[in-house]
Formats: structure tokens, C-alpha cells, sequence
């Protein structure tokens, strides 16, 4: 079995493709806005609130998952959501030039639903090939796909 980050149980017969960490503080992916980003992480730590969130691809299915941790070890809730066929409307990215827009891109990965609509900062990922790829896997494990 898989040890992920995010804690997901796989399933049997289930192989992870990808597990995307999403970054929940910093705006972009510039090394300016990654430090505020951590900066306002620390805040938060410093208060004791802690949310982490993660996207994870497998053969068969996505799972999107956030964690959330108050007064440092309090399991204050976690959202365990399964994306389904039915219920994707569009999945692409994102290029975003950040300051003055031209310098430094951000690459997002975003999913719209019928319900919400998400964004996830591709911290990793420095190309367009890059983010179609996760795009790409994305979309594979949504609708069965095979890559």
C-alpha cells in the first residue's frame, strides 16, 4: 500500500498517479510570493491553525481532500471528497503572469463542478507541458481514462 501524505486507503487493485499538495497560503509560485505564503503559514502556525489539502490521481478514481487543525493538534474537520464523471463540467490550468503580469508565471490546475468551482497553485510545475500533463492525468482519472 502507498504511503500518501494526504492519508488516503486505496482501494484494491488502485495505484496512485499523482498527489498534488495544494498550497493553501501563498498566492503564487514567484520565490516572493512563496515567502509571504510562508510567512502567513507561520502566522498561522504561530496561532495554532493549521489546512492542508491535497488533490490525489489514481487509476481510478480522484479524491480531493482538506484537512483542518486548530490549537495545534485539535482535528478540527476534514473534507473527503470523490469526483465523479457526472459531476465535472471543465478541468484545465491556468498561466498567470505574476507582477505587472509578465514576470514569474503561476501555472493553477482549476476543475469546475456543478457545485463549487476549484483551484489548485501548481507549485512544481514551470511549463505548460508540465501542467498538461496534470491536466491530462487529472482528466484520465475522472473519467476512467487510461494514460
Amino acid at each position: 500500500m502507498a504511503n500518501l501524505k494526504s492519508g488516503l486507503c486505496l482501494n484494491p487493485g488502485e495505484e496512485v498517479v499523482m498527489e498534488l499538495e495544494a498550497e493553501m497560503w501563498a498566492d503564487g509560485s514567484s520565490i516572493i510570493q512563496k515567502a509571504v505564503g510562508q510567512i502567513r503559514k507561520l502566522i498561522g502556525s504561530i496561532l495554532g491553525f493549521k489546512r492542508d489539502g491535497f488533490i490525489v490521481v489514481t487509476n481510478k478514481r480522484v479524491v480531493e481532500i482538506v484537512q483542518f487543525k486548530a490549537f495545534f493538534v485539535l482535528n478540527q474537520g476534514r473534507c473527503v471528497k470523490i469526483l465523479t464523471p457526472g459531476s465535472i463540467k471543465e478541468v484545465g490550468y491556468t498561466k498567470e503572469g505574476q507582477f505587472c503580469g509578465c514576470l514569474c508565471q503561476s501555472y493553477n490546475l482549476f476543475y469546475e463542478s456543478f457545485t463549487q468551482k476549484t483551484s489548485v497553485l501548481l507549485s512544481s510545475v514551470d511549463s505548460e507541458d508540465g501542467a498538461q500533463k496534470v491536466v491530462d492525468a487529472f482528466y484520465a482519472g475522472v473519467f476512467g481514462a487510461k494514460m
